[in-house]
Parts: structure tokens; sequence; C-alpha cells
């Protein structure tokens, strides 16, 4: 009897393992057999109380060559860039170096401070929290008209102050702290911010902050910007239907200055979630719980400080990027799954699957121990 109770603790983190890709696998491979246009599919899923790390990549890396994709590929993960950004700003908040509520006027360079008053912003109305909350009313660089400029000249080198100019030539400014108005150009600044008290790039300071040595995230860097990490695979392709995109085929600095940037691997994505939430990054709770907290009543805006706050049949912290990668963390089980699909517009095919399946498969593994423990 001791011998069987001992063989079945053994044997838990297997268990996890085996349920989990039973479900997923077969899963996510019906999915990619129907929908082919995807082009590939990578998932990871990180649940260190179930023992789960487990990654999984279906279909392929580039169409042209028809190379099978790895699981181990990093892509661009755009706008998922932000909750890392906003977490290197909480942590010169937890630092005292800045101040949630403080006035971003006197946190700014005098360039960008000129051209943002002289086309009418307060800046002592707009706050740090205005900008990690997208509520600081400040007309965003990105619209329609913008993808056409980059599709008309996709290896143009954009430059931060170039984006800045933009936002101030095709809008003027709207009420502070009102309404949630999603702007890249919010995250620019912060980046900036970042700069301007560290004294570092801001790529750099990230890096810092955010622990990336200490954590072990040598796969995650800022494209063009940083040096390409050693033993990483190439990058995967990453596709945009609507204007013919390849992003091998664009210079990454139409997205690259804090509104995204960051190119990582399905797993460091999810093991960046899990060291933020698990309290191994931002160290006091009071400012780490802020990131969750919404700024805005949850019928106006589910965006809180970086990151979305979902319920998806469960309770989740979550961020998307604009080539097609979602990062979704569970506080109640500590897990995180990461999913990228490669073709811009089919995050559809596999999102309602995350949100039925993803914690019934955790909840499963759960049952499946203690059933074996009490055998």
């Amino acid at each position: 009897m001791k011998k069987r109770l001992l063989l079945n603790i053994v044997l838990i983190p297997f268990i996890g393992f085996a349920q989990l890709q039973t479900i997923f696998q077969s899963k996510i491979d019906s999915i990619y057999e129907k929908n082919k246009n995807a082009v590939g599919i990578i998932v990871h899923v990180e649940a260190p109380k179930k023992n789960i790390s487990w990654s999984y990549a279906k279909g392929v890396s580039d169409i042209k060559t028809n190379g099978v994709l790895n699981h181990q590929q990093p892509v661009l993960i755009a706008s998922n860039t932000k909750p890392y950004v906003a977490a290197a700003i909480l942590r010169l908040v937890e630092k005292g170096q800045v101040t949630i509520n403080q006035p971003i006027k006197n946190l700014l360079s005098k360039k960008t401070r000129k051209l943002l008053e002289k086309d009418g912003y307060d800046l002592n109305t707009i706050t740090v929290k205005h900008l990690l909350s997208h509520t600081s009313g400040i007309q965003d660089y990105v619209d329609d008209a913008y993808f056409e400029l980059v599709n008309q000249s996709p290896q143009y080198k954009w430059t931060k102050t170039e984006q800045i100019k933009r936002a101030m030539e095709i809008g003027s400014p709207q009420k502070v702290g009102e309404k949630f108005s999603y702007g890249d150009i919010n995250y620019l600044l912060l980046a900036e911010i970042i700069e301007q008290k560290t004294h570092q790039p801001f790529y750099k300071a990230i890096r810092d902050l955010l622990k990336y040595k200490e954590l072990g995230l040598t796969q995650t860097w800022f494209i063009d910007l940083e040096k390409y990490p050693s033993k990483t695979l190439p990058l995967a392709h990453q596709y945009a239907d609507k204007y013919k995109w390849d992003s091998y085929d664009l210079d990454p600095s139409w997205d690259l200055y804090g509104g995204g940037g960051i190119a990582s691997t399905a797993k460091e994505s999810a093991l960046f979630f899990q060291y933020l939430f698990e309290g191994k990054i931002i160290q006091n709770k009071q400012i780490l719980d802020s990131m969750s907290t919404y700024v805005l009543p949850s019928d106006q805006s589910k965006y809180c400080l970086g990151i979305y706050h979902f319920d998806m049949g469960f309770n989740a912290y979550y961020h998307g990027g604009w080539w097609g990668t979602d990062v979704i963390y569970s506080p109640e089980t500590n897990a995180t799954i990461t999913v990228f699909i490669l073709q811009k517009g089919f995050q559809h095919i596999i999102n309602p699957f995350i949100g039925k399946e993803f914690q019934k498969l955790l909840n499963e593994v759960e049952l499946i121990k203690k059933t074996r423990y009490k055998s």
C-alpha cells in the first residue's frame, strides 16, 4: 500500500503533462487542420502549482519555405510589450523615483514637452496613471492612415520624435481621465519617462528593472535595439493578409518604442506574467495589485495599468498584441497560457477554446491528483 501511494505521488507531475497533452494537443491539431490559413500556432502553458510547463507548435514558420514551426521560435509580441513597460514604471514607483499620480510635465524630455504643449496639452493635469490606463486624452499616432504609410514604405525607419509629431498633427487634446482611448503614444511617453529617470536607454532600463538576468529571461529583447540573443531560433514569420505583410519585410521601427517592440518566445512570455503576478518583479503587493485594478468603472473599461482584467469564464489578467499574440494569467490557479497565431485576425479560432478549456483542464488535473493521492 505504501509503495503504491509513493508511486502515485511520484507520478503526479506526469499525470498533469499527460492530461494537458491529450486535451490541448489534440484540440490544437483539430483547430489547425480546419484553419490552415492561420499559418502557425504556438501555445505554452505554465502552471507551477500543477507541475506543468508545456509548449506546443503546429503549422509552418514561413509560408515560402514551409519550414516546420518550432515552439521555441520567438515572435514579435507587439502590444504585449505594454505590460513590460507598465511593470517597469511601477518598479520606479516601488523604488520611490516616480509616483503614480505624478503629473508628467517634469518627467518628459524638454523636446517632447514642447511638442505636446504646443499642441495644447496641459501636462500638469496628465499623470503617469493616465498614461498607464490610456485615459490621458492624448491623440495616438496610429490610425488607418498610419498603416497605409507603413504599407507604402515598409522599410522606412521611423523615429520616436516623428511618431509624436504625427500624433500632434492628426488630433487635438481630449478630456483627461474620463475616457479609455487605447494609444501607443501613451506607452511611448512612458518609455521616455523610464529613460529620463534612469538615464539609460529605455530598453536597457527595462531589462534591469524587470530583473531579466535574475529570472533567466534570456530570449526576451527589443528587436533591433538589442543584440539577437545567442542560442535563440530565428523569429517566426508573422503575417497580415489585409496589407499582404510579412513581418520580415517591415522595419520594426513602426512599432518599437514602448507601445510594441519586444520579441520573445511563448514560454518566456508566459514566464514573465508568472513572475510578475507571483511578486518576483514588483514585491510591493499594493503596487502590484494596482496593475489589475480598474481605473474607470468596469462597464466603461476593462483596462487597468498595462493589463486587461477580464472574465473569461475565469478571472483573467490579459494582454494581446497586434500580430496575434495573447497572454492570459489566472490568479486563482496561478497559471498562464500564451497563444501566438502567425496570421493576424485568426485569434478567434482558438480563444473560445482557451476560455472554456484552460481553467477546466487545470481543474481536471487537480482532481486527478487528488483522486490518485487518496487511492
